[in-house]
């Protein structure tokens, strides 16, 4: 089961964003930041929306504390692709 801080890490790879860059985005001071994806310190209410803003993730994705086990990472990405798509022609 990943935690909150490596779920972080891995959307804010995906997206190529650095440390530096998330938590200028935040804003927040880089070594905090750096607590949150060690699961070392949890981010606050306005952090974490900020952080889901950023990499446009459901919080509900980061705070679930069972990971899927019937839905496959390629699963979960095309659910994004046709997420972002509904959104376009809204």
């Amino acid at each position: 089961m990943k935690g909150l801080g490596e779920k972080i890490k891995k959307e804010r790879e995906e997206w190529g964003y650095t440390q530096q860059e998330m938590s200028s985005l935040i804003p927040m001071n880089q070594s905090n930041y750096s607590k949150i994806e060690r699961d070392l310190q949890e981010p606050n209410i306005e952090q974490l929306k900020r952080i889901c803003e950023i990499l446009k993730v459901d919080p509900n994705y980061l705070l679930e504390t069972d990971d899927f086990k019937e839905i496959s990472h390629k699963d979960i990405e095309l659910l994004k692709e046709v997420k972002i798509l509904i959104r376009k022609f809204k």
